[in-house]
């Protein structure tokens, strides 16, 4: 017999498990660094494991799941389960979550109600990375959007996330007439797009835009940026028109496209019918964003050759916001008279009324960046 003592270096394959110095830990490759790294891994809380059915109890079921032991369904999940159950047999296989992984009798307990549940989220967050179209009825509405059921879960449709075609217009934009709108649409198929699929929040958000637009693209094709057209208001919203280019098509002019001025109610600017013209400046999945203010010239470029810093000009008090006022010296031109240069909020709305005229220095003058800011004058 040989008196070669094997050291513990050569059984970890050049691994060595402490050192000279206390905790050291160095780890070469070999070939117990290899098994490592192929043995599976040991089930946690919320992994979906798989395994067969080898016996069954009083409201209970026993799954092996190899290597690492018995999983069991039992009280409420056996109860939640059991209709499911009824048809199962030993020997089959099963998909279940982990509840737990270590009871009072060392089994790993599973749910396949929790199981089905996990495999669906799975299912749409595969369906939302890669832009899935599903064709769903609309179950239900409420002031803010629609209510979509899909595999079971209860999704969410936003307003602001419907096609040009199926938003609510309300001219005077009232929350109650568009919720009357919107359960118009109870009932009717549309295609969607899932856009959150989120399991621990259980949030499942679904969008309209984007879905379905194969004929719509055909039709956007002729279209490019740059080009102008006349076309027909449809609707107003708080963040902008829509505009009607053609039959079956449809462009939003958002409100910061709409004028070179602040726009604060886009629907007390254009009327349903109006007839207006605008320019294409985007034209991106199938949706096509107008300009308004393109077609006119940008007052920066001219308040660039007539104004600069220090100088004193006359300015309008045009809105209040957190940082302080904003004040126009031309149509579309306005700079930021900051809240520091006064003792406080009220003081500030006191000596800067809305609407009246005041004279100012001009502080930081930026046109290219359209930038501004301003103080009273003394």
């Amino acid at each position: 017999m040989s008196d070669t003592i094997i050291g513990q270096d050569e059984i970890l394959g050049d691994k060595k498990v402490g050192g000279e110095d206390a905790g050291e830990v160095v780890m070469k490759e070999g070939p117990m660094a290899e098994l490592l790294r192929s043995a599976p891994k040991v089930p946690s809380i919320d992994d979906v494991v798989e395994g067969p059915v080898i016996a069954f109890g009083r409201a209970r079921v026993f799954v092996d799941i190899h290597p690492f032991g018995t999983g069991i369904i039992y009280g409420r999940e056996y109860l939640s389960a059991r209709e499911t159950l009824k048809n199962v047999n030993i020997g089959d296989t099963i998909t279940a979550k982990v509840m737990g992984t270590d009871n009072a009798d060392g089994y790993i307990e599973l749910s396949l109600r929790e199981a089905r549940q996990a495999l669906i989220w799975n299912e749409a967050e595969s369906a939302m990375n890669k832009k899935t179209m599903f064709q769903l009825p609309i179950t239900d509405a409420n002031k803010g959007g629609l209510i979509i059921n899909w595999n079971g879960i209860h999704g969410f449709l936003p307003a602001s996330q419907l096609s040009h075609e199926h938003y609510p217009r309300v001219p005077d934009g009232d929350k109650d007439k568009i919720f009357t709108e919107l359960k118009k649409m109870v009932g009717i198929k549309i295609d969607v797009l899932i856009i959150t699929a989120n399991p621990k929040e259980q949030k499942l958000i679904f969008s309209e835009k984007g879905a379905g637009t194969s004929e719509r693209s055909s039709i956007v094709e002729k279209y490019h940026t740059g080009d102008v057209f006349e076309g027909i208001v449809t609707g107003a919203t708080e963040f902008g028109i829509f505009v009607k280019l053609e039959e079956g098509l449809e462009g939003l002019v958002h409100i910061s496209e709409m004028d070179w001025a602040l726009v604060e109610n886009p629907k007390s600017r254009y009327k349903v019918g109006e007839k207006v013209k605008v320019k294409v400046i985007e034209i991106k999945d199938g949706k096509v964003s107008l300009s308004l203010k393109a077609l006119t010239e940008d007052p920066w470029i001219l308040a660039g050759a007539k104004y600069k810093k220090d100088q004193k000009v006359d300015a309008v008090v045009i809105k209040y916001n957190k940082h302080g006022a904003l004040a126009s010296i031309e149509e579309g031109v306005a700079g930021l008279v900051h809240i520091s240069e006064f003792a406080s909020e009220e003081d500030l709305h006191a000596k800067l009324e809305l609407g009246k005229v005041y004279p100012f220095i001009i502080t930081f003058f930026e046109p290219k960046e359209r930038r501004m800011t301003l103080k009273p004058a003394a």
